[in-house]
């Protein structure tokens, strides 16, 4: 399997496939779109979340960075009145530490990724999407925005008019994405944002198009209109689009062979079957890593569900 993901849903569920496939069965491929400097460092916050989630160090009240952490360059940073509203811990410093020494030695971010997961014991390959510089650019009723600073620094206020993916143009697959897509049985998009997650990886022509060569399956994000995390639901309501898992299913329509959506959304199945995509309702909420291998338990089920119907057209 190939995953798609982005950000903390994204990182639970890639832990639960993790939890239940054999390392060498699963290759998670990261939206790198927010990526940033901050602080003179190279800040992958997508990257950093799935790697941390996967080698058990995530923090598990906010989800992002590291658990064991402690706060003491914030504090002085915050006595010197530097800026604070990206808040880096002293341990996670050291990874952006030491990305930002290997980029300047010239070593490519998904050499460094595969570094990082080692060094830290994860086992299934987290390839980031490119190793060319993309950023997401939110365009607002304020202007212009950079990602972090809407989603971090302004809280996500700002009303979203349009999204877009500097760079992107330029931006080819990582080394080892095509290859995984090529070799996989099905691709899986995490529940992770559809605007500012998962786009920006389809946004490169050579990966969407290998994905639609592939079954894909996807936990839906939105859950009866809104998200556990993150600006998803928000930003579909002021791009003038309704946020259900419906809304999710037509995004991707092109590409969904099946979708997994919450029991509380029950009520949409038919009319998303009726897009042509395979639906199946459970409870989608992971609050523990007991409950995010049952998700993908119940996500394997319905791959071989999809793949025989698949087959036999």
């Amino acid at each position: 399997m190939v995953a798609l993901a982005g950000g903390v849903g994204g990182a639970k569920l890639a832990d639960g496939l993790a939890g239940c496939l054999e390392p060498t069965s699963l290759t998670i491929i990261v939206n790198t779109a927010d990526d940033f400097t901050h602080l003179g460092l190279q800040i992958s916050p997508d990257i950093d979340t799935v790697t941390y989630t996967l080698a058990g160090l995530a923090d598990p009240e906010r989800g992002w960075g590291r658990g064991d952490e402690s706060w003491a360059f914030m504090e002085t940073m915050a006595a010197l009145g530097g800026p604070t509203w990206f808040r880096l811990g002293d341990r996670d410093l050291a990874l952006h530490h030491f990305r930002s020494l290997r980029q300047a030695q010239g070593i490519p971010l998904s050499s460094i990724t595969a570094e990082v997961r080692e060094s830290l014991g994860v086992r299934p390959s987290i390839v980031p999407m490119s190793d060319e510089r993309v950023r997401t650019i939110v365009s607002t009723d304020e202007g212009e925005l950079a990602f972090q600073t809407y989603f971090v620094a302004r809280k996500c206020e700002p009303v979203v008019k349009a999204i877009r993916f500097e760079g992107i143009d330029a931006a080819g697959p990582a080394p080892g994405v095509l290859e995984s897509l090529e070799a996989a049985d099905i691709v899986i998009f995490c529940p992770s944002n559809p605007w500012v997650s998962l786009d920006p990886i389809l946004a490169i022509p050579a990966i969407r198009e290998q994905v639609g060569r592939k079954p894909v399956l996807m936990i839906s994000p939105i859950i009866s209109g809104k998200t556990l995390k993150g600006p998803a639901a928000k930003m579909y309501a002021e791009l003038g689009v309704e946020p259900s898992a419906l809304a999710v299913a037509r995004h991707y329509e092109e590409l969904l062979s099946g979708i997994i959506i919450d029991e509380v959304d029950a009520h949409l199945e038919e009319t998303i079957r009726s897009l042509g995509i395979q639906v199946k309702t459970d409870q989608t909420i992971m609050r523990s890593r007991s409950e995010r291998v049952q998700l993908v338990q119940s996500l394997l089920e319905f791959s071989r569900s999809v793949l025989m119907k698949e087959d036999a057209q």
